[in-house]
C-alpha cells in the first residue's frame, strides 16, 4: 500500500514537470505581441522565440538523454527540471532579442529528455498492465497547462509584464524540482542502456518510421491549431475574445483525449490505437473545414479535435518504447522531438494555401491530409510487422 502511494506521488511529480513544460511551450504564443513590444521588435521577429524553443527540443532530446546512462533517472530528472527552472527564469530577465533567443533555446533543451525519460520511469512505476495510464498521468500536466496555466500566464503577461509569465514558469519549475526530490523514489537496480545500443537506433528502420509517423500525423493537428484564431474570428465570425475561450475548449478536449488514449492503448495494440485516433482526426478536421462558418458548431469541433489530438500521445509513446527495446529512453525522447517537428511542419504546410489566397479553411484540409498520411504509415508498419512475423514462422517451419 505504501509503495502504491509513493508511486502515485512520483507520477504527480512528473505531471507537475509536464505542466511547467506545457506552460512555457504555449504561453509564449499568447504573450507574443507583448514580448515584441517590450523588446522593441516586430511580431514576425518575435516568432523566432517559438522556433528557438522547438529547435532546443529537437537538439536536446537525444543529447541530454545520452547522459541518463551516467546517473539514475531520479537525478537526471532533477537535473533536467533544474535546468528548465533556471533557463525560464533567465528568460524573464532578458532585455534584448538575442538574450531571450538564447534563453528560449536553452529552455527547450530539457523538454524532450524529460518526457522521454519520464515516460519510461512512469511505465516502471505503474502496476502490471497499467503503463498506459501511468504515462497518461504524466502527460496530463501538459494538457492541464493548456486549460489552466496558459490562460493565467497570458493574462499576467497582458496585465502586468511579459516577464512575469516566465517568472511564473520558473515558480512551477521550483515546485517540480521539489516534488521530484521529495516524491520520486530511486528505481532499484536500474538497467542502463549501453552506448552501443544507442548506435542501434540509427539502424532501427521501424523506430524511424514511427518517428516520421509522429511528425506527419501530429502535424495534422498543428496545421489546424496554429490557425485556430482566424478560424474562430474570420471564418466563424466570433469576436477576438472568443479565441481564448476556444483555446480553453481545445485544452479541455486534450485532457479528455489524453486519458481516453491511455484506455485505447489498453483496448488495442498501441499502433492500431494510433491509426484509429488519426483516422478520427481526419474526419473531424474535414468536418470542421466544411462547417467552420457555423459559430456554434466550430466551438463543438474545437473541443472534439482537442480530444482526437491527444488520444494519439500515449499510444504512440508506447509504440516507440516497445519498438526501441534496449533504447527506450532515447527512442522515447526522439519521439518528443518528432512532436515538435510536427508542430513546425504542420504550421508551415497549412500556411501555404493561405499564402496563395485560398483561405484559412484550407489549413484544416491540409491537416486532414497530414493525419491521413499518418494513418497510411501506421497501416504500413502494421502490415510490415505481420509480414515479418509470417516470414519468420515460415523460416522456422522450413528449418524443421
Amino acid at each position: 500500500m505504501k509503495k502504491n502511494i509513493t508511486n502515485k506521488k512520483a507520477l504527480i511529480a512528473l505531471a507537475i514537470g509536464g505542466f511547467g513544460i506545457g506552460l512555457t511551450e504555449f504561453v509564449i504564443m499568447g504573450i507574443l505581441p507583448d514580448v515584441a513590444k517590450g523588446l522593441h521588435i516586430g511580431i514576425s521577429q518575435a516568432g523566432h522565440f517559438i522556433a528557438a524553443y522547438a529547435l532546443g527540443v529537437v537538439v536536446g532530446a537525444p543529447l541530454l538523454t545520452s547522459f541518463a546512462n551516467k546517473m539514475d533517472s531520479r537525478k537526471m530528472l532533477l537535473l533536467l527540471m533544474g535546468w528548465f527552472t533556471i533557463s525560464n527564469t533567465v528568460s524573464g530577465f532578458s532585455d534584448s532579442y538575442y538574450t531571450l533567443l538564447v534563453a528560449r533555446f536553452l529552455s527547450g533543451l530539457p523538454h524532450g529528455a524529460f518526457f522521454g525519460i519520464g515516460a519510461v520511469v512512469a511505465g516502471k512505476l505503474a502496476k502490471e498492465g497499467k503503463s498506459a495510464q501511468a504515462i497518461a498521468v504524466m502527460f496530463s500536466g501538459l494538457t492541464l497547462a493548456n486549460v489552466v496555466g496558459v490562460p493565467i500566464g497570458t493574462y499576467i503577461g497582458h496585465q502586468y509584464n511579459w516577464s512575469m509569465s516566465f517568472y511564473m514558469v520558473g515558480l512551477v519549475g521550483v515546485l517540480a524540482v521539489s516534488s521530484i526530490f521529495l516524491w520520486m523514489p530511486k528505481l532499484v537496480s536500474e538497467p542502463k542502456e549501453p552506448s552501443i545500443n544507442h548506435q542501434k537506433v540509427i539502424k532501427n528502420g521501424e523506430l524511424w518510421a514511427l518517428i516520421v509517423l509522429t511528425t506527419i500525423g501530429t502535424g495534422g493537428f498543428f496545421a489546424w491549431y496554429s490557425y485556430i484564431a482566424p478560424f474562430i474570428t474570420d471564418v466563424a465570425g466570433w469576436p477576438e475574445y472568443m479565441v481564448g475561450h476556444a483555446m480553453i475548449l481545445a485544452g479541455l478536449g486534450m485532457v479528455v483525449g489524453n486519458f481516453l488514449g491511455a484506455k485505447m492503448a489498453e483496448w488495442f495494440a498501441p499502433l492500431k490505437a494510433v491509426s484509429i485516433s488519426l483516422g478520427i482526426m481526419v474526419a473531424f478536421l474535414l468536418f470542421n473545414s466544411l462547417f467552420a462558418f457555423n459559430p456554434y458548431l466550430v466551438l463543438v469541433m474545437t473541443f472534439l479535435i482537442g480530444i482526437a489530438s491527444f488520444t494519439v500521445a500515449t499510444p504512440i509513446q508506447m509504440a516507440i518504447i516497445n519498438t526501441s527495446k534496449g533504447n527506450e529512453m532515447l527512442g522515447s525522447s526522439l519521439n518528443q522531438s518528432a512532436f515538435n517537428m510536427g508542430n513546425a511542419s504542420g504550421a508551415y504546410f497549412a500556411g501555404l494555401p493561405i499564402a496563395l489566397g485560398y483561405g484559412v479553411v484550407y489549413a484544416g484540409i491540409v491537416g486532414a491530409v497530414l493525419a491521413g498520411l499518418g494513418v497510411l504509415m501506421a497501416f504500413g508498419i502494421i502490415f510490415y510487422r505481420r509480414y515479418k512475423a509470417f516470414k519468420y514462422r515460415k523460416m522456422a517451419v522450413n528449418r524443421f
